[in-house]
């Protein structure tokens, strides 16, 4: 595991370089090019989500996905073609179960309407996550935009960069900080796990083979937890269609409940549970759960803040697609 003095070195390296493509990201950059555009993807985030509120947490973790691949770039969003031959995002082992790509494609189709060609999708990636969260009741945090999408969308680059609920503190410490995200940051967005759910095949293994003997599990897992999910969730594990609360009791409701839970052995990935197996991590949790929901909110809204502007494009790089799912030809 890399030590704190090189990972702040790496740190500051990395957001050296990543400072050199956000600086012309900025509030309201379509004030003048297309007025009505934030105004457009708000409104209709309003009234969709409030009708299926599990399209928050499902947006926001596109949106995660989407700026550790690249950046926010929205190369999540694209589909293969024969013409590229190459395997996008959208077939790599953490994506498989991303949802909402219909609905970014609604919310594109609707500006693309107002303002042909002006806004990009990575751009409305960004907005609808923080849209939706507040439709939900979650915090609110400022959207810079200006950001263009890119035109590479990788396979490989998906499955190697993307953090799996599998990860040990070390991948995610490296993960993070290669996209210039420290380890508070890496607590904050990992409190997204706040809302939403998950198949049993993201943590089966815990439960079943976690030491590559079927019938191991996990003795980091709280036991009365675990023995919950076998007997009334994920019955096998083969099961890959079975639904499992991420904050159980709790997760329509962006609240602390997932920090408290971490800290009595009920964080339901492995990559949870990684968080409390360092001081560090730890003890900020701590703070966190003994702190008001309003500091938690603060706290979340500036590590978005900070993950919305990662490796972006702006200025001349990349473009604006017409359609979310293709590059322009």
């Amino acid at each position: 595991m890399a030590s704190f003095g090189y990972l702040s070195i790496l740190v500051l390296c990395i957001l050296g370089f990543v400072s050199s493509g956000h600086a012309q990201l900025q509030l309201n950059f379509y004030a003048k090019s297309c007025p009505n555009a934030e105004k457009i993807i708000k409104d209709f985030v309003q009234k969709q989500v409030q009708k299926a509120p599990n399209t928050a947490a499902a947006i926001l973790r596109m949106h995660f996905h989407d700026c550790f691949v690249r950046g926010c770039d929205g190369s999540v969003l694209l589909n293969f073609t024969s013409s590229t031959g190459n395997q996008t995002e959208k077939q790599a082992n953490p994506n498989l179960t991303l949802r909402g790509f219909s609905f970014i494609d609604a919310v594109k189709r609707l500006v693309e309407a107002e303002c042909p060609g002006v806004v990009s999708c990575a751009d409305i990636i960004a907005l609808v996550a923080r849209d939706a969260v507040v439709v939900t009741g979650g915090p609110f945090w400022n959207v810079p935009t200006g950001r263009r999408d890119g035109r590479i969308s990788n396979v490989s680059e998906a499955n190697a960069d993307i953090p799996a609920p599998t990860s040990n503190f070390t991948r995610l410490q490296q993960s993070f900080a290669k996209k210039g995200l420290d380890l508070n940051d890496l607590v904050l967005l990992s409190g997204a796990h706040t809302i939403g759910v998950s198949h049993c095949s993201s943590f089966s293994e815990r439960l079943y083979n976690f030491t590559g003997t079927l019938g191991t599990q996990d003795p980091s897992l709280d036991s009365e937890y675990a023995d919950n999910l076998k007997s009334r969730k994920c019955k096998s594990i083969n099961d890959n269609t079975t639904i499992v609360e991420m904050d159980p009791g709790s997760f329509k409701t962006f609240d602390l409940s997932y920090y408290k839970l971490l800290l009595k052995r009920r964080g339901l990935f492995q990559s949870d549970a990684a968080l409390t197996k360092r001081t560090t991590t730890k003890s900020f949790i701590e703070h966190l759960v003994e702190g008001s929901l309003k500091e938690f909110y603060s706290e979340f809204a500036k590590a978005m803040e900070k993950m919305g502007r990662v490796e972006v494009k702006t200025g001349s790089a990349g473009e604006i697609r017409k359609q979310c799912a293709f590059v322009n030809s």
